[in-house]
Parts: structure tokens; sequence; C-alpha cells
């Protein structure tokens, strides 16, 4: 919506490597765990335009690793060059029309995009209004966005604010619970619009390092 604040432009991404060890570990042990990081591993916060690892179904629906750039490019005569959300109830909407620019990417697009944290900006309440905070998911390391993907670009799925997140803004990332990864690639899909009962921790990022370890 013309005016509405940013959703989402900053998020803490895991490395490709990392990917592949979890699905080499999901193969093994029936579950994709994420190694800890090695000493000295940094992995610079991510933000539209940069490129991003995802989880991706494969045609078996095995999942596979693969890199995307974090952004749609605008419809013509959009203001912005790069559209980088995507509001879940547009793009339910747009399924049903068969038109538009998530009509594809809903029914046949959808994915995972690993993270170690998300950024929104301070947009509700004076007087930290623009200050950027950090939010991670409690006893997860990493945990799961729900994205879209398309010849190459992704875009990560928004929905209407939680108890935590809707002091500080009007949207937030569809962030995906335990088990909820397989109804996100699944029919089911849009049962997971409702984000009530995801609680999330959160940390005021004052100096807005460009580094996440």
């Amino acid at each position: 919506m013309k005016g509405e604040p940013l959703v989402c432009h900053r998020i803490s991404p895991l490395a490709l490597a990392e990917l592949f060890e979890a699905l080499e570990a999901l193969r093994a042990s029936g579950r994709a765990r994420v190694p800890d990081r090695k000493d000295g591993m940094l992995v610079p916060d991510a933000y539209p335009g940069s490129v991003v690892p995802l989880f991706i179904p494969g045609p078996s629906g095995e999942l596979q690793a693969q890199e995307c750039s974090w952004g749609f490019d605008a419809p013509s005569g959009a203001r912005a060059k790069l559209v980088f959300n995507t509001r879940i109830e547009t793009a339910l909407s747009q399924a049903r029309s068969g038109t538009g620019l998530w009509s594809e990417a809903i029914l046949r697009g959808r994915c995972l995009l690993p993270v170690r944290g998300f950024y929104e900006s301070w947009t509700r309440m004076p007087p930290r209004r623009g200050a950027q905070v950090r939010f991670t998911y409690p006893g997860h390391k990493v945990f799961l966005l729900a994205a879209l993907y398309q010849d190459g670009r992704c875009s990560v799925v928004t929905t209407e604010p939680n108890a935590t997140v809707a002091p500080l803004h009007s949207r937030m990332p569809l962030v995906l619970g335990p088990g909820e990864s397989s109804i996100w690639l699944g029919q089911g899909f849009a049962s997971l619009i409702d984000r009530s009962g995801i609680i999330l921790d959160v940390e005021h990022d004052e100096e807005q390092p460009q580094l996440s370890l």
C-alpha cells in the first residue's frame, strides 16, 4: 500500500553451506539441524537486492538448497524498483483471480527462508520511531520465514502482526513454528495467516550493526 512503512527489509540469513549441512543432517537423522557456526565465520545481514539461500521443494518434494535474489522486479509504473515483501492477503486474492504479481508464485513457488533473526523499524510509538528492532525466536537459533520464489527471485511473505510485533509495526513476516514448514509447502498453507500463537524475543538495535554473529 502507498505510504505503508517498510516491512522486514533486513534479515540475518544463513550461509548456503549451512543449508547444505542441514540437509545432510535431515537425510541422516530425519532432523534438519544447523550446526554451530565455526569460529571466524561471518554472514552479513541481508537487504533487498541481496542474494540469500532458501529451502525450495524439488521435483519429488525433497528440499533443496538454492540461492535467490531478494526482491521481485516491481510492476511497470511502480515507484519502487524491487518488491521484496508479499502480503499474504493479496497473494491469496491473486491466487483466486489468477492474475497479479504473486498469482503463480503463491501456488507453485512457496519456499522456506532460514534466518537467525529479522528486523523491523519502530513505526508506531514515539520517541523510538525509526529505530530498528531485531526479533528472534526463543529456543531456536535458526527459524523459518515463509517466502515465495520465481525465476531466481524471492520475497518474504507478511501478515498481520502478533502481540510481540504489533506495538512496533503494522505488519510482520509470516514466521513458521515447529512443524509448520510442511503446512506452508502443502495444500493448507492459507491456514497459517494467523501468527498470534508465535511468541518472539525483541532486541533493540541501537547501533544497527552490519553483521549478526
